[in-house]
């Protein structure tokens, strides 16, 4: 199984905001869109939106809102 894991990433690395799921195409739209919520200061600041993906719900961080 893939899981698809969508992160918004402060620029101490901290995740900001997380949803997981089991949808490639939900997970890019999902990732598409927290890309486009960044604003100019906060990409020049350093905040990063990326996806991955995991192979297991454990290896999904315990704040993610989790889809399926």
């Amino acid at each position: 199984m893939i899981i698809w894991v969508n992160e918004q990433i402060d620029p101490s690395g901290i995740i900001y905001s997380c949803i997981a799921c089991c949808d490639e195409t939900q997970a890019q739209e999902c990732h598409d869109s927290f890309k486009a919520n960044l604003t100019s200061e906060q990409k020049a600041a350093g905040w990063v939106a990326r996806l991955r993906t995991v192979e297991s719900w454990d290896d999904v961080p315990v704040s993610a809102l989790k889809l399926n």
